[in-house]
């Protein structure tokens, strides 16, 4: 098992200022459109080094979509920034009727998903928003999971053509992925092989993951940990492999158990090689207020609670 280490911790959210950036440094087309958050999205850098190319909109998420989609008609790449239940639940009619529905080039980069998010509560956190996004026709989902690869993924988006949706958060993450990284739009990360478990993981929980799967090889199981980085298009040869090899698979995300990255593994599954699946995610409920820590153990999103789904996973695999 490869060891993965950290010397830092950084919000993801960061990870979106730095590529942003420098996606705008590389091609001019990039602009940049705030909904009142510009520190709390990280987007001053942008907007100091390119003030003609940024548009403060105000508290006006669902004009700022309107605006991004009519940009898109001059050949402009617009990254639209707000918190993700204002990204998504606030607008999801002009998401879906000005974006979506005529495939505009819209990268709706959504900050604070999650728990996480912490003490602003239940009415700013969100738990739905990736079951919102992936169900429209022609929108990509991509949830990273730490600074350098949310950033990697920034740039990455500028270069796709069509809507897209990014999620990150706001709490520092141990950073443990390549600075230099190439991120592939759909392509899952192997983060670690293994053969008696697959722990298919998004965003923050990747981490969580991992440790979960060093105390787990502690146990004398050997857990494969794959990262889901791209919930849609989703990479579901990797999710096949992974699962005809170890027979069962945990599904560990900050969102919804319904909806979320769980879901669409599932999905996989039932159609191509059924397997027990164990889901680690929030039991369909909204959150609430208090510290990320308090809110992750409340829920059930610690690396312990990834390890006693994969040990139920495995015994529904053997029969005992």
């Amino acid at each position: 098992m490869k060891k993965y280490t950290y010397t830092e911790k950084k919000d993801t959210r960061s990870g979106f200022g730095a590529g942003l950036l420098e996606a705008g440094k590389k091609n001019k087309e990039v602009v940049a459109l705030c909904a009142d958050l510009i520190g709390s999205l990280k987007m001053d850098a942008f907007k100091n080094e390119f003030p003609d190319r940024f548009f403060q909109v105000g508290i006006a998420e669902a004009n700022m979509m309107g605006i991004a989609a009519g940009m898109t008609i001059g050949g402009k790449i617009p990254f639209t920034g707000t918190f993700a239940n204002f990204s998504t639940g606030r607008v999801y009619d002009q998401i879906r009727q000005s974006i979506a529905y005529s495939n505009k080039n819209v990268k709706i980069c959504a900050s604070h998903a999650g728990l996480t998010l912490g003490e602003d509560g239940a009415t700013h956190q969100i738990l739905e928003d990736i079951g919102l996004m992936k169900m429209l026709p022609g929108m990509t989902v991509i949830n990273p999971c730490d600074y350098n690869q949310t950033k990697a993924a920034t740039m990455a988006i500028a270069e796709y053509e069509g809507p897209v949706y990014l999620r990150f958060g706001r709490p520092s993450v141990p950073v443990f992925t390549d600075p230099d990284q190439k991120f592939e739009i759909g392509k899952a990360w192997m983060v670690n092989e293994g053969t008696d478990v697959s722990i298919i993981a998004t965003g923050h929980l990747v981490w969580k993951a991992i440790e979960a799967a060093e105390k787990l090889a502690e146990m004398g199981i050997n857990a494969e940990v794959i990262n889901i980085h791209t919930i849609k298009p989703l990479d579901e040869k990797a999710i096949l492999d992974s699962v005809a090899k170890t027979g069962c698979v945990v599904t560990a995300e900050e969102h919804n158990r319904l909806g979320g990255l769980g879901d669409s593994v599932a999905q996989v599954l039932a159609r191509n090689n059924p397997a027990p699946q164990e889901y680690v995610a929030v039991d369909d409920s909204f959150g609430e207020s208090g510290t990320p820590d308090q809110l992750m153990e409340k829920y059930g999103l610690e690396s312990g609670d990834i390890i006693k789904a994969a040990q139920k996973a495995i015994n529904r695999k053997t029969g005992k």
